[in-house]
């Protein structure tokens, strides 16, 4: 039979796995590498089997990590549980990335701080839910949004997920471009173009593939990688400087000397989920989730418009999981 298992044996195993690197495993858990090493060599003992490969080059699960993964992860959300249950300072803060400002996701948290106001909903602005899965799976973040079918199948299989919105697709032209004057920009309009959609930035994979998919057959272009800019003001210096027209939602903030123009002829559409690890247990959670469906029913955020444009694969995952 199988000992009774520390549990820090298995928080120092889901760190190795989720970092697949023992120096930032340890870094992470806040324990010498030695230390860490020890753990992982006394669970292996402890199950009877190898859980990790080690090469001087690599670290990877074996099939017996990857069957303990998931276990690992519900053990460890209980043990949360638990914890949490006899804290009397309430639940601990949840940190919700909301990708940018000014768009559907700053309304589900608005809505959700009004449904909960004992819990504390930290905001941060960081662009990606590529970037933000592998934040939140090493669990340095709670929550984000964006499109779930650009992710890893092995990321998305440890995150659930509910849809919140098809956002209609735009282009931000500068303000002097041929195209500037028209009310809508017919995709086909745009042949010959490249825009800029990210290319080059590991956290915003998602949002590339999906310029990637609507281009193709139409002519256009994705821009190549432009300088990686942080933040929304960071972001409109570098993109009014190059003067590459920019592939958006119809809600994104406005750029300096820019008009920002919904594309149509097909109305392509970016499907917006709240993503979160799986397991995940906590009110604030529940609050957003509610906030989401909420805002979805009465503002008709998931009914897909004539015309629409939307890849198989999105439609496919555009269901609630967890």
């Amino acid at each position: 039979m199988v000992p009774d298992i520390d549990p820090r044996l298995l928080r120092a195993f889901t760190a190795v796995a989720d970092e697949l690197h023992f120096t930032r495993a340890a870094a992470r858990l806040y324990v010498a590498q030695q230390a860490l090493s020890r753990d992982i060599r006394r669970l292996e003992r402890d199950l009877g089997t190898e859980l990790f490969v080690r090469t001087t080059r690599q670290v990877a699960l074996t099939p017996a990590g990857e069957r303990l993964r998931p276990y690992a992860e519900a053990v460890l959300a209980a043990y949360d549980d638990l914890a949490a249950a006899f804290t009397d300072t309430g639940p601990r803060p949840l940190l919700v990335d909301l990708n940018t400002p000014a768009i559907c996701t700053g309304r589900v948290l608005e809505r959700a701080r009004r449904l909960a106001p004992d819990c504390e909903l930290m905001a941060r602005y960081e662009s990606g839910l590529t970037g933000a899965a592998a934040e939140i799976l090493a669990g340095r973040l709670d929550v984000s949004f964006g499109r779930v079918a650009g992710l890893d199948p092995a990321v998305r299989a440890r995150l659930a997920w509910q849809p919140v919105r098809y956002e209609r697709m735009a282009v931000i032209l500068p303000a002097d471009h041929p195209l500037a004057d028209r009310d809508e920009v017919e995709l086909s309009a745009l042949a010959g173009e490249a825009l800029y959609a990210g290319a080059g930035n590991p956290r915003t994979r998602e949002w590339t593939d999906l310029a990637a998919l609507l281009f193709a057959g139409h002519g256009v272009r994705v821009a190549p990688p432009a300088p990686l800019a942080v933040g929304v003001e960071e972001f409109r210096r570098v993109m009014a400087k190059g003067r590459t027209p920019v592939l958006a939602v119809v809600d994104f903030q406005a750029m300096p000397d820019t008009v920002r123009r919904p594309l149509v002829r097909p109305v392509p559409l970016s499907p917006v989920a709240m993503v979160w690890r799986r397991g995940l247990k906590h009110p604030g959670l529940d609050a957003l989730r509610t906030a989401a469906g909420e805002l979805a029913a009465a503002e008709e955020w998931l009914v897909v418009p004539d015309g629409a444009w939307l890849p198989d694969a999105d439609a496919a995952l555009m269901r609630p999981t967890g």
